[in-house]
């Protein structure tokens, strides 16, 4: 029987992706694991395996379009079996509801139209979106299922939540919440319409740029991460004038390395890689700030995983340095640099650019002195780094002349308290004006 193709799902916020680009052809002969085509996200472009041997054929998945996660793209038959009209295959939302591996897709066979429809249905008439197995359950155990939470793909109700609902009787003692969230949402403040905004501005004065899917997805998770995270910020100045001194002794003592176009120092120190190992360093100093929030646990990390934001054509995406607390300077600059690199060519892996324990943010290139920077779930910090600039400094009753760096540090106020951030803010501080310390 001909193997499905379908379109994984490679980020855990993504709903549909696009084709940049086949790798292979009609009737092409593939064997299990070679690349079949590049998908496009919202964040990276990614290489997708065949999960099975033999002829590719029925390509309906077009290149540059936006197709539902889960979709059947391509079927891959056995060597010899007879080609038929494009083979049924199962909705793309019930694929979505197991994620599939970017690296090799798992095979996965046609399904007959008919077994999907009931839920399809179900769905579509009642408007919750739930699995038939949690319908059951619930209709079995008197459940409303309005009233119960989905936590599968796109609020899905499954069967964990079926019977989390029936433990706790959330689902029947919540008749009532309906009605008062319409009311919280008609009271809420509502942002203005697109033809709101329009009907502000002469017409022909402005140009309309449609939003890509980079940029919705940066706007929907700023609004979700200011409207759900509570930010807390604490702000202090560090000197650098140490740091400064160490870089270029560390950069001037770089062994030089043969590449195909001569030779070169083996690394590059910039002052953000130091930031980020100083980062790495205070959280080890300070476990208890090294934290992600959920509503049932508080998460303590064992390592300090530091995500760098970068900015990238069309929005901004933040690669992480895993383990950046243990790793060496050199390292870190020239895995950045990697990171970086691929990052601006959208040829980052799902795993390069999710979770993390806490992030960078460095305008000081731009000349800025200081801001404060939006956290990025599920991180509990995020360090904004101002400029270095020359400052007058009083040390012991006179007035000196200082490099200074602003640093601002923004806590979701639930796990990091002021306390505990002035107390990482201050180790970070005492690495940032002490170099040597990420030596040893």
């Amino acid at each position: 029987m001909a193997v499905e193709v379908i379109l994984p799902k490679v980020d855990m916020d993504m709903s549909t992706g696009r084709i940049s680009s086949w790798l292979v052809e009609e009737g092409a002969t593939v064997k299990k694991g070679d690349l079949l085509f590049e998908i496009e996200t919202d964040k990276a472009a990614m290489e997708i395996d065949s999960p099975a041997a033999g002829i590719v054929r029925n390509i309906t998945g077009k290149e540059g379009i936006d197709i539902p996660v889960g979709q059947v793209v391509a079927w891959i038959y056995e060597e010899g079996e007879a080609v038929a009209d494009a083979p049924a295959s199962a909705p793309a939302e019930a694929a979505a509801e197991a994620p599939a591996k970017a690296e090799a897709p798992a095979p996965v066979e046609a399904a007959a139209p008919v077994a999907a429809a009931p839920a399809a249905t179900a769905e579509a008439s009642s408007g919750v979106r739930a699995s038939p197995l949690a319908r059951r359950l619930a209709k079995e155990a008197g459940l409303d299922l309005s009233a119960i939470t989905g936590s599968g793909p796109k609020g899905r109700i499954v069967k964990a939540d079926v019977e989390a609902a029936g433990k706790d009787g959330g689902a029947k003692a919540a008749a009532a919440a309906p009605a008062e969230a319409a009311s919280a949402a008609a009271s809420a403040p509502q942002a203005m319409s697109d033809d709101q905004v329009l009907k502000l501005f002469e017409e022909g004065s402005y140009e309309l740029i449609p939003h890509d899917s980079m940029r919705k997805t940066i706007a929907r998770r700023l609004v979700e991460a200011k409207s759900t995270i509570p930010h807390f910020y604490l702000t202090l100045d560090c000197e650098i004038d140490a740091l400064l001194a160490l870089r270029k002794q560390l950069n001037d003592a770089a062994p030089k390395v043969k590449t195909g176009d001569g030779e070169k120092p083996a690394y590059k120190l910039s002052v953000n890689d130091m930031v980020i190992k100083a980062h790495a360093r205070a959280l080890a100093m300070v476990p208890d700030a090294n934290v992600s929030w959920t509503e049932n646990a508080m998460v303590k990390h064992k390592n300090a995983d530091v995500g760098v934001a970068v900015s990238i054509p069309g929005g901004l995406i933040t690669p992480i340095v895993r383990r950046a607390d243990e790793k060496t300077l050199s390292a870190i600059s020239n895995e950045m640099k990697d990171l970086a690199a691929r990052a601006r060519s959208r040829k980052l892996k799902t795993e390069e650019f999710q979770g993390g324990n806490t992030a960078v943010s460095n305008l000081g290139m731009f000349g800025i002195k200081d801001f404060a920077a939006v956290i990025n779930p599920p991180h509990a910090t995020i360090l904004a780094v101002g400029a270095g600039e020359q400052r007058a400094v009083v040390k012991d009753g006179e007035v000196k002349v200082a490099t200074v760096m602003s640093v601002t540090l923004s806590t979701d106020h639930r796990a990091v308290d002021g306390a505990l951030g002035a107390e990482l803010l201050a180790a970070f501080k005492q690495v940032i004006e002490n170099p040597m310390a990420m030596l040893v």
